[in-house]
């Protein structure tokens, strides 16, 4: 798209959020010539890139950054220098709402502080963007509740996985009714020892900060079950433990760099040999002591490394629901039982596929932006009393299955264009995938089924709403 045509998208037209179509008046109306004005707090990985640089390559005539925040002053510096910006940086996040006055926030701190600068955003006056998830716990997901209602500003959660074509041809064929009505799901997603490690040496490892996995990875998960199914949950049993990283392991060392055991361990990373994770959180320890390449057998460790939920939807379909954090592959598999039929989709299988790139690898190539080379990933169709059918989908690897770039469009180029597959995720899509994880944790730690209704003042419906 022409970039004066952009532009005029996005001074005239209204923004996708909430899950449907209510205009974000910041801007979506009234900027005049003037660019969307956007403040980011939060500087890690995911935040200097994606909604950081990506957005500065993609978009220098329709919006600029206005502030940084962080609390580490060190990062700061390096993000302002990596995302090629010359605006002020903070560590007081109010003091920067104040003084740069943006039109949009956008969130990715550490997950159990997302509803701070949500709210507090909100409350300012702003639109917000979080990364996933939207928070931790149920409380804070109220006080984010009650704050998009009460300050009329809109909140989008950055649900990428939804734009995957590949996803979205999941979502196209149980739309359409190929397999009948839905009656159950199985689905089973596989981190493997590369970046599935990498969860239990950074700060997810602490449920404090992430809320445990259930949370922080599983809302993706969740939210895509939620989406594919046009329904909200009802009700949750789950299992869950610790019994391979943490304190499961006969020897551990302080962090990997000054690690004893580095010739041993089958989970030694070398940061040293990432420019950009050294330029980014070694070189900037000094200010807020967080290491980035902390022991995977910490005892600290407190989060789940096996999952296992049943869910059960308002429209009486049942999931079953398993995470795995140290397979020898990362892939994902589901199928959808119907009353016409079957579904069956996954990607990434080594055995199901050919495929000549490591682990590693795989995970680097998914997480680019450059990679923009196609492929044709199957989706098996069974209907009774037929043969299967295999429909050829054709995909993008680089920015998670093709959803990275998808989403950036769907939000800063084109608005106004009408979704067919509802795709732009808000509060009520951010909620109900969390909720999946709180209950699923509360459900481990009590023994119990946890009832969604209970954890928030959301009515859980029987069709997903869009609000």
């Amino acid at each position: 798209m022409m970039e004066d045509s952009r532009r005029a998208f996005l001074k005239s037209m209204s923004i996708l959020a909430a899950g449907t179509f209510l205009p974000l008046p910041s801007w979506g109306f009234g900027l005049g010539d003037r660019k969307l004005k956007i403040a980011l707090v939060g500087t890690g990985i995911r935040g200097t890139s994606y909604w950081g640089r990506e957005l500065v390559e993609k978009y220098p005539d329709d919006l600029e950054f206005v502030g940084l925040c962080d609390i580490n002053p060190g990062r700061l510096e390096y993000a302002r220098q990596y995302m090629q910006v010359d605006c002020p940086t903070y560590t007081d996040f109010g003091k920067m709402v104040n003084k740069s006055k943006p039109d949009l926030v956008i969130v990715t701190t550490v997950d159990s502080t997302h509803h701070e600068f949500i709210v507090k955003g909100l409350e300012m006056g702003c639109d917000v963007l979080s990364e996933k998830p939207l928070t931790t716990d149920e409380q804070k997901c109220q006080e984010i509740i009650n704050a998009e209602r009460k300050y009329d500003k809109k909140l989008i959660v950055g649900f990428n996985y939804r734009w995957s074509p590949y996803n979205t041809k999941v979502k196209e064929l149980i739309s359409e009714g190929t397999i009948g009505k839905v009656t159950s799901v199985d689905f089973h997603w596989y981190l493997n020892t590369y970046h599935g490690a990498s969860y239990f040496r950074r700060w997810h490892g602490l449920r404090e900060k992430g809320g445990t996995l259930l949370v922080h990875k599983s809302t993706h998960h969740f939210d895509l079950l939620n989406w594919w199914l046009d329904s909200d949950p009802e009700e949750v049993f789950a299992y869950g433990d610790l019994e391979f990283y943490g304190h499961n392991h006969p020897f551990r060392g302080d962090f990997c760099r000054v690690c004893p055991h580095k010739s041993e361990c089958d989970f030694y990373w070398d940061i040293t040999k990432d420019r950009r994770s050294m330029d980014l959180y070694v070189k900037n320890e000094e200010h807020d002591g967080y290491i980035r390449d902390n022991c995977v057998w910490g005892k600290e460790i407190n989060i789940y490394d096996k999952m296992s939920a049943q869910i059960k939807y308002m429209n009486n379909v049942v999931v079953n629901y398993s995470l795995t954090t140290y397979s020898p592959f990362e892939g994902w598999r589901i199928a959808f039982n119907g009353t016409k039929g079957r579904i069956e989709a996954s990607l990434d299988i080594p055995y199901n596929q050919n495929v000549n790139m490591s682990q590693e690898e795989l995970h680097a190539a998914e997480m680019s932006q450059e990679n923009d080379e196609l492929s044709y990933e199957p989706v098996i169709t069974h209907k009774l009393w037929e043969d299967f059918e295999t429909v050829e989908v054709p995909m993008e690897r680089a920015g998670h299955g093709g959803g990275d770039k998808r989403l950036h469009e769907q939000v800063f180029e084109h608005p106004e264009q009408k979704d067919r597959y509802d795709r732009a995720a808000g509060l009520r899509d951010g909620a109900m995938s969390i909720l999946i994880g709180i209950a699923a944790r509360k459900s481990i730690e009590s023994g119990k089924p946890v009832q969604i209704a209970d954890l928030t003042d959301l009515e859980p419906q029987v069709k997903r709403i869009l609000e």
